[in-house]
């Protein structure tokens, strides 16, 4: 199946070749196909609220009323994100007697305003806490390129819905990964923003110091798009930068131990291509990414700022968590108030330290994900889950610790697993970002 774009289908609508409503219908039967994903990526499907929205998209359309490139368009929504008059869920059963939303995040509202189909609401690691993408409540997705693999995590039914033609692009969140690693492991492209750029009400938090909300697509222009609709920004495309002009940085440290074979070589091709398209490549040392481990040892902002919104949750109902997924959000517990106070100094010293020598290079470049999803068996013990999970979150949360956006553009060939080249800017450097994405992703097509 060849995953369409944002860019085609609104020119397909526009040119009368489709209509919302047979986009939406094709999309929601995928989803109730019982042979595909569907069960298992979404928690909840709005097939009548879809149709409706559908139905209507059309009739403005006619009436020559399109909001944005995203109108008519089927996407798919994360588990924790607030639907007005529902119980969000964040893909636990923990949550199934709080009460329902009083109104939709901002996020949906956004989406809503731009036109766009929302045609379900998309399984998740439970409460966001992991990059494998399992969940013992409602299912774990088969990986599009190998149903043995598991998805990538959190935003995992985010990632199977768009590869497997339920939705045109989804939105996901990223504390440590969550929207790149599943877009790694599944083939698909994922932006991390700057945080701060898109508001996180409404979103049942992982850790808010953290947490940022970006899409899942088939292309970086897709991602820049639907980016700008989540920020409430103009929807204005950054031109694909110069590569000729172009100079990056691969670190040495860290981000590039423990490869397997599979990522190694396709990251190391997609570097001799962009080298022999003109981009200066530089390997550098970043010595002090090697100290995250330790700074991270008691379990960092995720299992803090996670235990002080579940301590309650816990309490009442720890009996229907994820038993994986709840013990890591208890570590937080054991963590001090000035244990935290040294976390933010920490956080902050380590940005000055590591921008005064990226700051020198328009952009970072490194695997998503040193290794390619891995099975669903061997996740299945704690161990298995464990170190596959540290693996899959290694990376990106290096841009998560920093405050940075980032891009997962797939690099790999046809015929094997997909891996992710990562290509990671400057905080608010999103624009750039997104520029570097889009000429990185047109040299590695055609390479």
């Amino acid at each position: 199946m060849t995953r369409p774009t944002i860019t085609s289908l609104a020119a397909d609508l526009a040119a009368g070749r489709t209509t919302s409503r047979a986009l939406v219908e094709q999309a929601l039967a995928r989803i109730a196909d019982p042979s595909g994903e569907g069960s298992r990526a979404f928690i909840k499907v709005y097939r009548q609220q879809a149709l409706a929205a559908a139905d209507a998209s059309d009739a403005l359309r006619r009436a020559g009323l399109v909001a944005s490139p995203l109108a008519g368009l089927p996407v798919s929504i994360k588990n924790l994100c607030d639907v007005a008059g529902e119980t969000t869920l964040s893909g636990s059963k923990a949550l199934d007697d709080a009460p329902p939303a009083k109104a939709d995040a901002p996020v949906v509202a956004r989406l809503r305003a731009s036109g766009a189909v929302i045609v379900g609401s998309t399984n998740m690691s439970e409460f966001a806490f992991s990059g494998v993408g399992a969940n013992p409540h409602y299912g774990t997705p088969g990986n599009p390129a190998d149903r043995s693999r598991v998805p990538g995590g959190s935003s995992s039914g985010a990632a199977v819905s768009v590869a497997d033609g339920m939705a045109v692009a989804a939105l996901g969140t990223d504390t440590g990964g969550s929207v790149r690693i599943p877009s790694a492991v599944c083939g698909l492209t994922g932006f991390k923003p700057t945080a701060r750029r898109v508001p996180i009400d409404g979103v049942i938090p992982l850790a808010t110091s953290l947490d940022s909300i970006g899409p899942l697509a088939n292309s970086v222009e897709c991602c820049a798009i639907v980016d700008a609709v989540f920020a409430a920004q103009p929807i204005d495309v950054p031109a694909p930068a110069r590569l000729n002009a172009l100079s990056v940085a691969v670190p040495k440290n860290y981000v590039m131990t423990d490869l397997d074979a599979t990522v190694s070589a396709a990251f190391s091709r997609a570097l001799t291509v962009l080298a022999t398209a003109g981009v200066r490549i530089v390997e550098i040392d970043l010595p002090m990414l090697d100290e995250l481990p330790a700074i991270n040892a008691k379990g960092g902002f995720a299992a803090s700022e996670a235990y002080a919104w579940h301590k309650d949750l816990i309490a009442r109902r720890e009996n229907l968590y994820d038993p994986i997924i709840a013990p890591r959000i208890k570590r937080g517990a054991q963590m001090s108030a000035a244990d935290y106070i040294e976390l933010l100094g920490q956080r902050a010293d380590l940005q000055k330290r590591v921008s005064a020598i990226t700051t020198n290079f328009d952009a970072v470049v490194m695997p998503t994900c040193p290794i390619v999803a891995p099975k669903i068996a061997d996740v299945a013990d704690s161990d298995g889950f464990t170190r596959n999970n540290m693996l899959l979150l290694r990376n990106c949360s290096v841009g998560n610790f920093l405050d940075r956006c980032a891009v997962s553009i797939p690099c790999h060939r046809d015929g094997e697993l997909p891996v992710g080249f990562m290509v990671m800017g400057e905080a608010m450097s999103d624009r750039h970002t997104l520029a570097i994405g889009r000429a990185v992703e047109a040299v590695l097509r055609a390479g």
